[in-house]
């Protein structure tokens, strides 16, 4: 498979924030992978690459998931939430990340 190559500062954009959950805290004890929201234009690619540079980790595999935003009534009338695009990355074996020492 050809290596694209990739904007340093797009990766530093790519991952928005961490999802802290009780989903995404079982998946990371089970299965060794950690879930970030993403931009809705990134890439498999261009989200490993970004998880790699900013941790220093080793990803195995990249899944993505895009959810549909809500839709909210108010007294106003109708509105809607924001759609969003998780990641969930597979670290190889023997790595993880601790979010209290690493930041973004």
């Amino acid at each position: 498979m050809k290596q694209a190559v990739i904007n340093p500062q797009r990766l530093m954009q790519v991952l928005s924030a961490p999802v802290i959950s009780e989903k995404a805290t079982m998946v990371a004890e089970k299965r060794n992978q950690v879930v970030f929201r993403v931009m809705r234009d990134a890439t498999k690619p261009e989200i490993k690459a970004a998880v790699e540079l900013m941790f220093k980790v080793d990803v195995e595999s990249v899944q993505v998931s895009n959810l549909k935003g809500k839709v909210k009534r108010t007294a106003r009338g109708a509105g809607r939430r924001n759609h969003v695009k998780k990641a969930y990355v597979c670290l190889k074996a023997g790595q993880e990340l601790n979010f209290a020492q690493e930041g973004i």
